[in-house]
């Protein structure tokens, strides 16, 4: 198995006795689903339903203190505690921002640490996302050496995992979307398990629900391929002459594109070729997603002859 430290992403502890319900009444995930060794992918939307910032919840054990621990971008984290401090308003919580003192690692490439667990080092659990991505360490960074060690994981860096996420077709967020410009199906969080449509409200929720009862996301992230050196991250995917998306992120032959999927499907119908920064790119639908990159053609009426 292999390991990474990824030092992109911050850590936010939320306790206290209503802890689980004040989280469930902002974030799109049910956190009635969340408890010691199973952790659940989430956002914290704006009004209107865009992405503020998206995050991995899971909860530590009683006898390790309890809480629930958030794992979100490092970039991010003092915001988005001072956005959970501002929602709190008289609820019996503590949100505290703990990134200067945890980092996360991500383990993936074999089974054992994968199944969600504490470990006598940190809090270990299996990425709620896709079980192909692994699984994450919360835990002090002089930790991470002999963690590996007597893990028996071979330690890699930050950009090996990026190439696995990448190759499996998973969105970061500030890379493949931007905060704040984003829906959570343009971002493939519904595939991805990180919205709930059952549970009560939340915020954003009546948006995000319009769009999944109604079907309207056009907009999603899908894998692509290319030859050579990558187009740069942001720049524009073009069907001829038309803007139909936005190129991601990259690494060796993979990469991420967020694309209007009525548009490819015009795209592929008229045989148009697609490119980004003048590199000719193919677009393809992530193995876990379900929903269609290039629309099936309407059946044609039966007429009797």
């Amino acid at each position: 198995m292999k390991a990474a430290l990824l030092p992109d992403r911050g850590v936010i502890k939320v306790s206290g006795e209503t802890a689980r319900a004040f989280l469930n009444g902002l974030l799109t995930t049910d956190m009635g689903a969340v408890e010691p060794g199973r952790a659940r992918f989430a956002a914290l939307l704006t009004p209107q339903g865009k992405i503020i910032v998206d995050c991995l919840v899971t909860e530590a054990p009683a006898e390790d203190g309890g809480g629930f621990f958030i794992e979100c971008p490092r970039a991010l984290a003092t915001a988005f505690a001072a956005k959970l401090n501002f929602y709190k308003l008289r609820a019996k919580v503590t949100v505290e921002d703990l990134s200067d003192k945890l980092g996360v690692m991500a383990v993936w490439g074999g089974t054992g640490i994968n199944q969600d667990r504490t470990t006598e080092y940190g809090l270990s659990y299996a990425d709620p996302r896709l079980s192909m991505l692994g699984a994450r360490i919360i835990l002090p960074p002089h930790l991470i050496t002999e963690t590996a060690e007597d893990l028996h994981l071979e330690m890699a860096d930050t950009a090996a995992y990026e190439e696995h996420r990448i190759a499996l077709g998973v969105p970061r967020g500030g890379v493949d979307f931007a905060y704040g410009d984003a829906f959570p199906h343009e971002a493939d969080m519904d595939q991805l398990a990180g919205v709930d449509f059952a549970k009560g409200c939340y915020v954003g929720q009546e948006v995000v629900s319009r769009m999944e009862h109604r079907g309207s996301a056009r907009t999603r992230i899908v894998s692509a391929s290319y030859d050579g050196y990558p187009p740069e991250s942001g720049t524009p995917v073009l069907a001829g002459e038309k803007n139909i998306g936005t190129f991601g992120s990259s690494s060796h032959g993979h990469a991420l594109a967020m694309v209007r999927t009525d548009r490819v499907t015009d795209a592929v119908a008229a045989g148009t070729p697609i490119v980004s920064g003048g590199v000719p790119i193919r677009l393809v639908k992530p193995g876990w997603a379900k929903f269609d990159l290039v629309a099936k053609p309407e059946p044609k009426p039966f007429s009797p002859d």
